[in-house]
């Protein structure tokens, strides 16, 4: 099982980039980075330009888009970014792509964002992005364009728990990233995956999952967590207890071994409550009692 998390706050808010360091430490697999601006003056930083901070903090561990809303950018823009980051982290991209969420907001709007066919326009991105982080030449609407220098196209993961999410995966992406999902209901979602590759005559993607983890003894935390997943996410409540990964390195352990049985070959867990240091080693000590793969 490869895992990811997020990187803590400083004092100030900002990512502190240098704690990319200690995971790189702890063996993490990638440091993940949610996109996600709404323009109400709720705290966000721009993904691509943090994770690009952590390149250069950073020998080995991957930097991933935990997702990039595509319809928030132009395609083109996009792939310059991502052949650019390439070339700083020499090749660590891992690219989860998603049509974003929010489209009403106020960041949306300001930055002239398609407010309706997200899907189509991620689509189409996702058609052109390949070619365009390889320097060929593509076509993009009426205009064709080669960018360099070329790059090595990363993973392509492909956010979003509804079927549409799958197809588009099944299609367009090496990967598929349900979010906020238990191991039982990730079970019968992968052997939806399994039969829409059938019908497409695809591969089956890899499944990355994502989620959220109170990994200290921090009650109020997790009824925060869930309180949100009711209110804002519309869970039913027995649904959204579910959802957080709570408690020591043996249930830890435990959660990551069912969320494998399922299907999952990467976690992606943001770490919420206190002790950010401690969790991030409680989850590493986890991953380390799984059972090698195929057992």
């Amino acid at each position: 099982m490869r895992i990811s998390t997020t990187l803590p706050s400083t004092r100030t808010g900002v990512p502190d980039v240098a704690m990319a360091r200690h995971l790189e430490d702890l063996g993490y697999d990638a440091v993940g980075m949610a996109d996600f601006i709404v323009g109400d003056g709720t705290p966000a930083f721009d993904a691509t330009l943090v994770l690009a901070a952590t390149a250069t903090a950073t020998e080995r561990i991957g930097l991933e888009f935990g997702v990039l809303s595509l319809p928030l950018r132009p395609t083109a823009w996009v792939a310059a970014q991502m052949q650019t980051l390439q070339h700083l982290s020499g090749g660590r991209v891992i690219l989860g792509v998603g049509i974003g969420g929010f489209p009403g907001s106020p960041f949306w709007r300001a930055a002239g964002a398609p407010l309706k066919d997200r899907g189509r326009w991620t689509d189409l991105a996702l058609r052109a992005l390949p070619g365009l982080i390889r320097g060929e030449p593509t076509s993009l609407g009426d205009q064709e364009l080669t960018l360099g220098p070329a790059a090595p196209v990363p993973p392509i993961l492909v956010g979003g728990n509804s079927e549409a999410a799958m197809r588009r995966a099944v299609l367009h992406g090496d990967g598929w990233v349900p979010s906020l999902i238990s191991p039982e209901a990730l079970a019968k979602k992968a052997v939806r995956l399994r039969e829409i590759a059938g019908e497409l005559g695809r591969p089956v993607p890899s499944i990355s999952v994502g989620g959220h983890a109170v990994l200290s003894d921090d009650p109020a935390a997790v009824e925060a967590f869930t309180r949100v997943l009711v209110e804002i996410h519309r869970m039913p409540p027995e649904e959204a207890a579910a959802v957080p990964v709570t408690g020591g390195p043996a249930q830890v352990a435990e959660r990551l071994h069912a969320y494998a049985e399922a299907g999952a070959g990467m976690a992606g867990l943001s770490l919420d409550g206190g002790d950010w240091m401690r969790q991030t080693e409680i989850l590493a000590e986890a991953r380390a009692m799984l059972p090698p793969t195929g057992e």
